[in-house]
């Protein structure tokens, strides 16, 4: 697809990857609707128009579709984690809000634009995943379930669309040095050091690096983007020894995360 001159919708285009999505998009020439739950730090402009509403309102989405005119491309974005809490302590308020803003609120997305995408002479759906789909992460039980369910939506709408002018693509992000376990409302040791940050940076894919590929995958169609080297080892252990793979993921995590809250003190994220 040729981006000059055409519209996207991107979720999460107020922060973190999905702003830097936005930029590289308008940088190609193409107008984008950027919807988010915070989008105070967007300039309105004739390429980028903010959008504040929850995606995980089904309504709202639809009343955008009408608002936004022809779309050639949705990018979802949007996403958050939780708490690193195991799910026999997860209590099921964080677990179904997960569930509503990751995997319900790309259906929802898809959902409101795929009428006007397949009127169109060419379209992109592009889902972001994520590793977390791929490999199992212990205490991030909830937030893989989302991203392996965004996964397989994904990959049976691609299914459905090959034979339509809509190319369907669905990215795995390993780690991106960005915000979203605070803007998740998450606890993360470590998170307001800025040596530990800078470290830990080292290790995490840019959210540039990320978005060009994602901006990458709007233009070629392809169906699977994986992005970090982190991400392409777990995707192919995972295929090659699943249950090893799931076990050194375990054994990783539990020396990089905080010790357990006492059960019952897991705390919903916000959007």
């Amino acid at each position: 697809m040729e981006l000059k001159g055409k519209s996207v919708v991107i979720t999460g285009g107020g922060a973190g990857i999905g702003r830097e999505v936005a930029r590289k998009l308008i940088d190609k020439g193409a107008t984008v609707h950027a919807v988010d739950l915070h989008t105070d730090a967007l300039e309105a402009s004739d390429h980028l128009i903010p959008h504040q509403l929850n995606i995980t309102h089904r309504d709202a989405l639809s009343a955008l579709a009408e608002q936004t005119g022809p779309v050639d491309a949705v990018v979802n974005v949007a996403g958050i984690v939780q708490d690193f809490v195991d799910i026999a302590d997860l209590d099921r308020e964080t677990f179904t809000r997960v569930m509503d803003v990751n995997f319900w609120g790309t259906v929802n997305t898809v959902e409101a634009f795929l009428p006007c995408l397949l009127s169109r002479p060419e379209a992109a759906v592009v889902n972001v995943s994520s590793m977390g789909g791929l490999v199992p992460v212990p205490g991030q039980s909830a937030y893989g379930a989302s991203k392996a369910a965004v996964k397989l939506f994904t990959e049976g709408l691609r299914t459905e669309l090959r034979k339509t002018d809509v190319s369907v693509s669905v990215v795995f992000p390993g780690g991106v040095n960005t915000d979203i376990t605070a803007n998740s409302g998450v606890d993360v040791d470590g998170a307001d050091d800025p040596e530990k940050r800078a470290k830990a940076a080292k290790f995490l894919t840019s959210p540039q690096d990320a978005a060009s590929k994602i901006v990458k995958a709007v233009e070629t169609g392809k169906a699977h983007v994986i992005i970090g080297k982190d991400a392409r080892l777990m995707d192919t252990l995972s295929r090659i020894m699943p249950v090893k793979t799931a076990s050194a993921m375990a054994a990783l995590m539990g020396r990089l995360t905080p010790e357990k809250p006492e059960p019952g003190h897991a705390k919903a994220p916000v959007e």
